[in-house]
């Protein structure tokens, strides 16, 4: 300690001159007046020249602040070296100075031109103490002082500087509310921050500023979803809630479809034939009207993103987690919060009483999540009584007939227990679970009979108080017990059973007619002595006896309302006198004498016994608000599911430099766009805002001889550039092959427009693609390659000539027009032999054109759904499509092409598929696994899934040789049907089978570019996978396909009537599916 000899030199000549050490007054002894010269050492520390002492100084300092004593005297010797060139020495100031600027609010605005100047200072720890410090100081006159650092420091070089102006955001609201409107356009410039330091303190600023400003988060809800996991996990806990709130208030809830679907089943079980009808029909009205359910990918990015911190170390993150499952998840991917909250349960009692009590909100409505976990809430002997308390609870909640003598074997020997507050609330969880499940009424009666015999008085209390509940519910079959109940007067001595005791007595008294008036006479000797709610029960128990059995009674009730009449509490006093006119007739009593009986003897309900939790969920979990059960100070609303999803393109951002399209790609979208005109919308405004550039379009082949025939020779050097060099062997080779195929291609290819080329090219690929459907996904990384090699011609050929080549490109051979190919091509190995080319050649239009309408042509483009991201998985990126294809394997399963990206510089090795969790009935098949992907390479697999006919997601897990991800894929109605080939009279046949219930129709407008039956077919056939029908009427449009799964007819009609009007009908035996289709057509119609 350098500051020792200084030190006792300094006392050893106080001393010396005579003076007391500690005490001015020697009388009055130093060691209970210290306070005189308390701390003169510190403060002779702090005013020395040397550092090393006044660094000691302060730690000693800062070291009695955290023990909690205070040192506030000290306030003027510290605020002094606020001023001190020692980095070390200046921040403890700082740290003593956030402390107490508050109590000493005059002395800290004596050196605040120190802490301006401390804004300044190079080092980033001091430019931030000094900000917290001046935000410490409460006074109104600093405010414009205080808002003008806050902005400094928004825009400081340092996230650390940049977190703590979001810290004192809040204190400067607190002080001066005025200041709202220029704090939140820091909070927006702060939200704007890419840095995970600052994302969790600015959404605390913005939570305690201006929470309903949700507009600011639109733009950063991406990005705060995909910084999540890397924020500190205070932070992690603030922006989740913050996001279940927004996503409560943006996106539609992911269970709307299936509470009207779950009802249906119920009425058909337990209605009548009649009402089942009349029910079905409504169902059937408002499940036309009601869209079907999509979920938004920025709704699935926010699950997706958050599922990973159920493994998080901090409670409170786990906890935050599970409560935006809880509230936004569909019912199906709800059971993993399961888990982590039952882990959690192994922590500090404190933390499971937390959990606890929103496992306990949750077992209500989602029983069967914690079901399979049910011996981790059984109760340990050290378990504090309130987790007990709570572990019966939810015990209670889980009860069901299958598990129901489990957990009664289990009740039994709670009942044991010494702690005498947990034994009462079993028995009380005893009476829920009789209550609740019918057939263990009788057997928990007659436990808790048996309970009546037990020496413990509270125990026999509590099990009375239960038993008369229950008896409620069945008393004429159980006038033993009641009997039985009766002779317990003379012992049980607790207030509330002896009042439930008579009670019973009193309400079925014609069930024991020769005990009651007995009892009445030994109550009516005790009475003066009984605790008032006795008392009460006694007087009912007399008026009852009187208005039945008047003759023994009529003097014993006498004799107790006038005692009665004359008792201490003024409630038993009015309840005599009320009753006394009720049942004695007088002159004065009126007409409310004749209905005595009926007011006194009426049939009483039996009490529903409840869980206490029943209706905490309108409050968040995991808030105090839901743990107090009443609504806290700053607790904010969860706000109700929109009816209307609002526009979800208000969270697109401009992409950023680093990830715009290149120039290649962006004229293919200017080229792609009026070719698709008539289809275009299907991707919508709902990518992510820092995914990678698009994929290269599915019809490259097309777009690639559009721009080449109008492309400008600009253009194409552009193009080359970006290609790279070395293509010289393959554009030679290119050319010999189409050198050979020009020649077959050439007669059928000249004279025909746009329009009609797409539609042979469309019925040709589907055809040819069918006949080699079996084909590996090999066969497609090689052709996909090949068509974007042939979107670039020569530079070496003159303009003219490349555009009549691209005319004639559009060939048998662009198969894969329809898939999207990679976003950077890389060299397949050659696992394809060359005969597959040589097939295609001898192919030929004719061949496939026989019968044009039977087809289904597949006019735009796949759609394309992301199935990880880049960023999500790490540098592997997975997209996948349906290509309507049939699956070899099982001809029950929707095929699924998926293309692996690997977007890192390491390979990628052991992509498989495993644990499937999946909803019953639902199968998968796997696809091979890959044993490696090169960095820069793609590869695509096709996988089968059967849906069992249902729009619900089938969940799997990802796996590389490193990593697991979590993914889903959920199909669009018109996925999970393939094309059905029938003449007309079949289609009629099958329509008039198909009518009622199973008909759905929609009236609809058709816009003006949707009038031509190019387009109409168009739009109806990629919406759903269907054939087209011939029909003899030309305002009419029929198509037809089955369900994969089930096989079971889908019918289209689409009828045009006068003007733009039409009406659209669907047949299906499928209900919800027609109903969903209805929609997803009428939808694609009006695009």
């Amino acid at each position: 300690m350098s500051a020792s000899p200084a030190y006792s030199e300094e006392k050893g000549g106080s001393s010396s001159l005579g003076e007391p050490e500690y005490g001015h007054d020697p009388a009055s002894g130093g060691i209970f007046s210290s306070d005189y010269k308390r701390h003169d050492d510190l403060k002779e520390m702090l005013d020395s020249n040397k550092d090393s002492l006044k660094l000691e100084a302060m730690k000693r300092i800062v070291a009695m602040i955290a023990r909690g004593k205070n040192a506030s005297d000290l306030f003027p010797a510290v605020v002094k070296n606020v001023a001190c060139k020692n980095i070390e020495v200046k921040k403890l100031v700082y740290v003593y100075l956030v402390r107490y600027a508050e109590e000493q609010q005059d002395l800290a605005l004596l050196s605040i031109s120190t802490f301006q100047r401390g804004l300044k200072d190079p080092n980033q720890l001091i430019r931030a103490s000094a900000l917290r410090v001046l935000s410490s100081i409460r006074v109104p006159i600093i405010v414009p002082i205080m808002m003008l650092a806050i902005k400094e420091a928004a825009s400081d070089m340092s996230p650390y500087v940049r977190k703590t102006a979001a810290h004192a955001i809040p204190k400067l609201y607190s002080l001066d509310s005025d200041q709202k409107d220029q704090l939140i356009e820091v909070i927006e410039k702060l939200l704007a921050d890419k840095t995970t330091l600052v994302a969790g303190s600015v959404v605390m600023a913005f939570e305690e500023v201006c929470p309903e400003r949700i507009d600011l988060i639109h733009k950063n809800y991406r990005k705060l979803c995909n910084l999540l996991i890397d924020v500190e996990e205070w932070g992690q806990v603030v922006i989740i809630n913050m996001l279940t709130r927004y996503a409560r208030t943006q996106f539609l809830s992911p269970n709307q479809n299936e509470s009207l679907l779950e009802e249906n089943p119920e009425k058909a079980f337990y209605g009548s034939d009649e009402e089942d009808s009349k029910d079905d029909k409504l169902d059937a009205a408002s499940l036309v009207k009601r869209k079907p359910y999509v979920m938004d990918p920025d709704h699935r990015l926010l699950l997706r993103n958050t599922k990973p911190l159920l493994q998080s170390r901090n409670a409170a993150v786990v906890m935050a987690v599970a409560q935006l499952y809880f509230h936004l998840a569909p019912k199906a991917e709800v059971g993993v919060i399961a888990k982590a909250l039952v882990r959690l349960l192994r922590s500090h009692s404190e933390v499971q009483w937390v959990v606890l009590q929103n496992v306990a909100t949750m077992s209500i409505k989602r029983r069967g999540m914690f079901e399979p976990y049910l011996k981790s809430f059984y109760i340990r002997s050290t378990d504090p009584t309130q987790i007990k308390i709570l572990k019966l609870e939810v015990l209670t909640n889980l009860a069901n007939e299958t598990n129901i003598s489990t957990i009664l074997r289990e009740f039994q020997t709670y009942i044991r227990s010494m702690d005498k507050d947990f034994v009462a609330a079993t028995i009380q969880a005893i009476g829920r679970c009789a209550t609740n499940i019918g057939k263990v009424r009788d057997t928990c009666l007659n436990g808790l009979v048996q309970l009546l015999s037990n020496r413990d008085e509270l125990v026999v209390a509590e099990s009375v108080v239960v038993i008369k509940k229950l008896l409620q519910m069945q008393p004429s079959q159980h006038s033993e017990i009641i009997k039985h109940m009766a002779k317990l007067t003379d012992n049980i001595q607790v207030p509330m059973a002896r009042a439930s005791i008579l009670w019973l007595i009193g309400e079925y008294c014609e069930h024991v007619p020769k005990i009651a008036p007995d009892v009445l006479r030994k109550m009516a000797k005790s009475f003066t002595g009984e605790e008032d709610i006795v008392k009460l029960q006694v007087i009912n128990l007399a008026a009852k006896l009187y208005l039945t059995n008047s003759k023994q009674s009529k003097l014993l009730t006498q004799y107790v309302l006038n005692l009665a009449k004359y008792d201490q509490n003024y409630d038993i006093r009015d309840r005599a006198r009320f009753i006394r006119q009720l049942i004695v007739p007088t002159e004065k009593s009126g007409a409310l004498n004749k209905y005595a009986k009926k007011l006194f003897l009426a049939q009483k309900p039996a009490p529903i016994l409840e869980s206490s939790f029943k209706d905490r969920d309108h409050f968040q979990l995991g808030s105090l608000s839901h743990l107090l059960n009443a609504k806290a100070v700053g607790y904010q609303e969860l706000p109700d599911w929109p009816d209307e999803a609002p526009d979800p393109s208000v969270r697109n951002v401009e992409v950023p430099e680093w990830t715009k399209c290149t120039s290649r790609e962006k004229r293919k979208e200017k080229v792609e766009k009026p070719f698709y005109s008539d289809s275009e919308g299907e991707s919508g405004p709902t990518e992510s805002a820092d995914s990678e550039p698009e994929s290269v379009s599915e019809s490259e082949s097309e777009s690639g001889s559009s721009s080449s025939e109008s492309g400008s020779d600009s253009g194409k050097e552009e193009e080359e550039e970006e290609e790279g060099k070395g293509r010289a062997p393959e554009s030679l080779e290119e050319e010999e092959e189409q050198g050979k195929k020009g020649k077959k291609k050439k007669p059928q290819h000249e004279g025909k427009g746009g329009s009609e080329t797409s539609w042979e090219e469309g019925s040709i690929s589907e055809s040819s693609s069918s006949e080699s459907d079996s084909g590996s996904e090999a066969e497609e990384s090689q052709s996909e390659p090949e068509s974007k090699r042939r979107t670039t011609p020569p530079s070496s050929k003159p303009a003219p000539k490349a555009s009549r080549k691209g005319t004639k490109e559009i060939s048998l051979l662009d198969l894969d027009d329809f898939t999207p190919a990679p976003p950077q091509p890389a060299s397949s190995p050659a696992i394809v032999s060359t005969s597959l080319v040589t097939d295609l050649e001898g192919l030929t239009l004719t061949d496939a054109s026989l019968t044009p309408t039977m087809l289904s042509p597949v006019f735009s483009t796949v759609k394309t759904y992301e199935l990880l991201h880049r960023m999500a998985g790490e540098g592997l990126s997975v997209e996948y499509y349906f290509n309507r294809q049939p699956f070899p394997p099982d001809p029950h399963m929707v095929a699924v092409q998926i293309q692996f990206s690997n977007n890192t510089e390491s390979e990628v090795k052991n992509l498989r598929v495993s644990e499937p969790k999946l909803v019953s009935g639902m199968r998968i098949q796997e696809f091979q696994e890959i044993e490696s992907l090169a960095p820069g390479d793609t590869a695509n697999v096709i996988m089968g899934i059967d849906f069992c006919d249902s729009t619900q997601a089938a969940n799997f897990q990802l796996c590389t040789h490193s990593r697991q991800f979590y993914v889903s894929i959920q199909p669009p109605v018109g996925e999970l049907m393939a094309p059905v080939f029938m003449s007309e009279n079949e289609f009629k046949k099958e329509q008039g089978k198909l009518t009622g219930m199973s008909e759905i129709t929609e009236k609809l407008t058709l816009p003006d570019k949707c009038q031509s039956d190019h387009t109409i077919v168009q739009r109806v056939t990629a919406a759903a996978n269907v054939s087209r029908v011939p029909c003899g009427v030309d305002n009419e449009y029929r198509f037809a396909a089955k369900t994969v799964t089930s096989g079971s007819l889908v019918l289209i009609t689409l009828e045009r009537k006068e003007g733009a009007r039409a009406h659209l009908t669907v047949n299906s035996e499928k209900m919800v599916i027609g109903t969903m289709l209805v929609q997803d057509v009428s939808q694609a119609l009006a695009q």
